[in-house]
């Protein structure tokens, strides 16, 4: 990651993007909107904070992904929201 212009990320801001990047429909444009992370300083990321296996299968997923790229995505992958999303008791949103 360039450190140059960017502030150190949190623990729990590197937990969260890790989490991102391994879910499927997460595009790495969400990642970079979020916390103003490339694709390439999100795999550095992940390098740096995973085990070398774990990283490597992490790598094999998402190389040729095309739900990882907006520009690559079919018009058919939406945004992804569970159906239980307003039933999950510790959901703050759904008490509002």
């Amino acid at each position: 990651m360039d450190t140059q212009n960017k502030t150190p990320l949190l623990t729990s801001d590197i937990d969260r993007v890790i989490e991102m990047a391994w879910e499927d429909r997460t595009p790495f444009e969400a990642i970079a909107f979020q916390f103003g992370l490339t694709e390439q300083d999100t795999i550095s990321l992940m390098r740096q904070h995973m085990k070398p296996s774990s990283f490597k299968m992490w790598r094999q997923r998402v190389q040729g992904r095309s739900t990882k790229h907006l520009a690559k995505r079919s018009t058919t992958v939406g945004r992804f929201k569970c159906s239980l999303q307003r039933t999950i008791s510790q959901n703050r949103i759904s008490k509002r």
